[in-house]
C-alpha cells in the first residue's frame, strides 16, 4: 500500500503550518512582561476571572492604618461599582484559587455572607499554606441571606492575619434564578 502524494504534501503543508504557529506564539509571548505571582481567581458557575490584590506593600505586612485605608478605599469601590466581582445565582457554587506564591506565603477567604448557616460570616478556605484552591461551595452558603451584595475578603500572610501582606476583595452580586 502506497500513500497518494497528495496527501503527503497536505500532511506536510500542516505540519509547516503548525510549526509555524507554535512559533509565533512563543515569540510573542516571550515578549509579554512577566506575569504578576500574587493573583488570587474567582471562580463562580462556569466563569472565573483573576485579580491582582486590592492593597499589597510589595511583600511586607501591611500596617493598621494601611488596612484601615484598604477597607474604605474597598468600601468606596464597592458603592461605584468598581470592586472587582460577579453576578451569582443560588444555584452556581463558588470558589476561590491563588497561585503559589501566595500559597506560599499562607492564605484564607471568607465571606460576609454565610445564608445557609444564618451566621454573619462562611469560612471559603481555612487558613492554608499548601493548597490553592478553596473547593467550590453552594452559592447559598457563601451569600447574605438578604438579597444585598456579597463581599469575599483574601488575605495573605503569616497565620493568625494580624499583618497580612495583601488583601483582595470580590462583591458578589446576587441575581433570580
Amino acid at each position: 500500500m502506497s500513500l497518494n502524494p497528495r496527501v503527503i504534501a497536505a500532511l506536510g503543508a500542516v505540519v509547516v503550518v503548525g510549526a509555524g504557529t507554535v512559533g509565533g506564539s512563543i515569540a510573542v509571548a516571550s515578549d509579554k512582561q512577566e506575569m504578576n505571582d500574587h493573583r488570587v481567581t474567582l471562580t463562580v458557575g462556569r466563569s472565573s476571572s483573576a485579580h491582582d490584590p486590592f492593597c499589597y506593600n510589595d511583600g511586607k505586612p501591611l500596617s493598621d492604618a494601611d488596612q484601615e485605608k484598604c477597607l474604605a478605599d474597598a468600601n468606596k469601590a464597592s458603592k461605584d461599582g468598581t470592586l472587582p466581582g460577579s453576578d451569582v445565582k443560588l444555584s452556581d457554587r463558588v470558589g476561590i484559587g491563588v497561585s503559589p506564591q501566595v500559597a506560599d506565603q499562607g492564605w484564607m477567604a471568607l465571606s460576609n455572607g454565610g445564608g445557609a448557616t444564618g451566621s454573619r460570616q462562611f469560612l471559603i478556605s481555612a487558613y492554608s499554606k499548601t493548597s490553592t484552591f478553596s473547593g467550590l461551595h453552594p452559592a447559598g452558603s457563601v451569600l447574605n441571606n438578604n438579597g444585598q451584595p456579597t463581599v469575599i475578603t483574601v488575605f495573605e500572610g503569616e497565620k493568625g492575619l494580624e499583618n497580612p501582606t495583601a488583601i483582595w476583595y470580590f462583591q458578589l452580586n446576587p441575581q433570580d434564578s
